[in-house]
This record gives structure tokens, sequence and C-alpha cells, in this order.
């Protein structure tokens, strides 16, 4: 199924569906729910997938349409569609933080929560799903990009095409995410002692003398251990 049809699945008879099971609770009439709700669970099982249609995602988002219909109440008002949006993507979401074994570089995390958010809030104000371009330009990171984000944490961050992921266009003052991406993974391979210091100085913005005191050495180690780690960082950034 293409971005493009996912994108379009009209909402109406979902609805529509939902009214005719509250007027007559049948099986047949719930049947109709599901089939009619099948396109928003596809479109969040391939886009949370990585762009494929695992079996395992289906099955969380058909649960989540279930507990929409088990909870959804007509005099509130609300609509069912935007109910069981929220209730599906709950239900994959849960099923991934459930299956995410491998590590994932903390970008990469960002990047995953503001694409749910992002997702919800379209979708709640608007009743129909984003495109992968909407998503990719809010994001700033190229659509073909947005697939292996999804799926870092799910499969081994090595067997990801990372060179997919890049911005689309330049933010001042922010480092790109290929380059954050780099970044991070040469982090992972200083010590426990030298991620302290680059952590202290550059993200806690202390000074050399307060790293010092609060990880008892003198600054004189401290500036010792600084330039060392700047220089095993420089060197697999530039392999890289």
């Amino acid at each position: 199924m293409t971005e493009d049809k996912m994108d379009n699945t009209p909402m109406k008879p979902l609805d529509a569906a939902i009214e005719a099971y509250l007027a007559s609770g049948t099986q047949q009439n719930m049947d109709r729910v599901m089939r009619e709700g099948q396109g928003i669970v596809k479109h969040f099982a391939y886009i949370y997938s990585g762009g494929k249609y695992n079996e395992d995602f289906l099955q969380a988002g058909y649960e989540g349409l279930l507990k929409a219909l088990g909870r959804y109440d007509e005099a509130l008002g609300n609509s069912f569609s935007t109910l069981a949006g929220h209730y599906i993507m709950g239900e994959i979401r849960h099923f991934i933080r459930k299956e995410m074994t491998y590590y994932k570089p903390y970008c990469i995390t960002e990047l995953q929560g503001k694409y749910d958010k992002l997702v919800n809030d379209y979708y709640c104000e608007n009743g129909r799903l984003p495109t992968l371009e909407f998503m990719a330009e809010k994001l700033n990171v190229r659509p073909e990009g947005i697939a292996n984000i999804m799926c870092a944490g799910l499969i081994s961050f090595d067997q990801l095409n990372v060179d997919q992921i890049s911005n689309i266009y330049y933010e001042s003052f922010k480092l790109p995410i290929e380059d954050r991406i780099i970044l991070e993974q040469a982090m992972k391979k200083l010590t426990d002692m030298q991620r302290s210091v680059i952590y202290l100085l550059y993200y806690r913005d202390m000074t050399q003398v307060q790293v010092a005191e609060k990880l008892g050495m003198n600054q004189r180690r401290v500036s010792r251990i600084l330039h060392s780690s700047l220089d095993s960082l420089r060197t697999d950034m530039i392999n890289a």
C-alpha cells in the first residue's frame, strides 16, 4: 500500500460503522467497524515497523481498535475515528516499548518522540493521517530516512541504512542529524570518565574547576581527560 493511499483513508465510513454498531451491537456490525478501521491500523503498523507490514504491529493495532470500540462514549461528542487513532497508536507504541532491545542514539529517540506527538496532534486536529512529506518537513528529515528512524531500537543499529537519515535544511546553531548520530556513536567509544567530563563541561556548562571538584580530581587531570576525549572524538568522526 502506498503512502498516499494510506493518507487518504476515509474517516467517515468508520464513524458510520460505529453508529451502526451502537444502534445494534451485532457481530456483523462489529466486523464492519474492524473492516473500516483497517486502513488506520495498517498505516500506523506500516510506519512504526519501518515501512513494512509486521503482523505483530498489525495485531497490536487491532487490539487498540477493539479498546476504542469498548470505551467509546457517543455522549461525549467526540469522533470515534479520533479515539480509534489514539488507541491504535497507543497499543503499537506499547508493543514497541516492550520489543525495543537494541541501542539507539538519543537524537533518534528524540525524533521518534517528536514523530509520535506530530502524528497524534495532526490526526486529532484534522481527522486524517499526515503524509510522509508533511512529516518529513516538520521533522526536518528526508522522507527516505523516516523508516530507518522508526526501526531504530527494534533491530540492531548496524542494520539500519543510516546514510538515509539526514536533514532537509540547515538549522542555525544545531548539528545536522547525520553529524549528531556520528558524534553519539563516537561518544560510545569513550571511557565512562571521558564521557562524564564531556557531559559536565558541555551539557551542564560547568567549568574545569567545578568538574574537578565534582569528580574528586584536580583541574589538570580534567584538562588532560578533556583533550584526550576530544582527540578520540575528532579521529572517530573524521573516519566515520
